[in-house]
């Protein structure tokens, strides 16, 4: 059988295709799967798409009308997907429940670092041969103290990390981690949180409990020479209200690896293009921001782990099984 993949980067691509070799031809595309690309899956029985795909209601009758049975998302995430619709349409769904939450929190780290020590602007500086020290004096982060909003895998991945930073650990969460209370972390309540941090880190996933978790209340809680990283998922904030936040002269740094409204933006080149999101347009001139493009999780380590899951998860939906990857179980 030959499965049509969308949305694979040039580095994926080499590993999607081993992996399916000797069980199933594989067929990568670069484009992305919306609506009006959705057409190309016409006699594919197998589809895999990736975390900016759009599954929605008539992109799915779309792939349904052209005989495509499964979509295997190579992602976590699922908001973009109208579970309902797939199961009305009889169409089996799959994601990567899980894998290593160590990529995406060393990136986290990587963007709280960059932000706090101006390693952007220094490397900037030092292409023109400008090695003047002005403007990038940083702060240590022993001693101080992090605020981890989130404290799954990634979130205790994290932790271990700012444990090792020797930091005052708080955390918030629905369900208390153990491991992240035998590191020393205080559980307390969103707003202590947000008061009391000098850094936070965002690692709950996106439901509409969590939708705009940090809005503009919630951002003016926050200390205003605080840190501020998201590598979970841009509609975690408010961004219009966060560059309300930083035009008032707020924070001391802020890094984004996903962004509010990203589907169309990231993992596309635009650099050529008239840019229509004012907003992110705004985002990404203040000095202390650094927008980097849903980048986090793109480790050889995590991708292959994608990547083995997905093969898993063709191999259930052609036997009939259902995993905890399952959404929408083979009919």
């Amino acid at each position: 059988m030959e499965i049509l993949a969308f949305g694979v980067t040039a580095d994926e691509k080499p590993l999607l295709e081993q992996a399916f070799a000797g069980t199933h031809e594989v067929r990568c595309l670069e484009v992305f799967l919306e609506e009006d690309t959705a057409p190309i899956a016409a006699g594919y029985e197998i589809v895999s798409s990736s975390v900016n795909a759009d599954l929605s209601g008539r992109v799915l009758r779309v792939l349904a009308a052209g005989g495509t049975k499964m979509i295997a998302q190579r992602s976590t995430g699922f908001n973009n997907i109208d579970l309902d619709e797939a199961q009305r349409l009889g169409m089996s769904i799959s994601r990567v429940s899980a894998y290593s939450p160590h990529s995406v929190a060393e990136f986290a780290w990587t963007l709280a670092l960059a932000v706090n020590r101006r390693i952007v602007r220094a490397s900037t500086r030092t292409r023109d041969f400008d090695f003047r020290l002005n403007g990038l004096m940083g702060r240590d982060f022993h001693g101080r103290t992090v605020g981890v909003l989130g404290t799954g895998k990634i979130g205790e991945a994290f932790t271990r990390i700012a444990h090792g930073f020797g930091m005052r650990l708080l955390g918030w969460d629905v369900v208390q981690n153990p491991a992240c209370l035998e590191l020393g972390m205080t559980y307390v309540d969103k707003d202590e949180l947000l008061a009391s941090s000098d850094l936070i880190s965002l690692h709950v996933p996106l439901l509409e409990s969590t939708r705009r978790i940090l809005d503009a209340d919630a951002l003016r809680r926050m200390r205003d020479d605080a840190i501020l990283v998201n590598s979970s998922r841009g509609g975690l904030i408010d961004t219009e209200a966060l560059v309300d936040e930083l035009r008032a002269g707020r924070f001391t740094g802020v890094g984004l690896d996903v962004y509010e409204a990203e589907a169309g933006v990231f993992f596309v080149d635009k650099s050529l293009d008239t840019v229509e999101d004012d907003t992110l347009a705004r985002l990404v001139t203040f000095p202390n921001v650094l927008v980097t493009s849903h980048q986090a999780y793109y480790t050889t380590d995590a991708v292959g782990e994608i990547i083995a899951t997905t093969v898993a998860n063709v191999a259930d939906h052609l036997a009939g099984r259902r995993s905890e990857n399952t959404l929408v179980p083979p009919q």
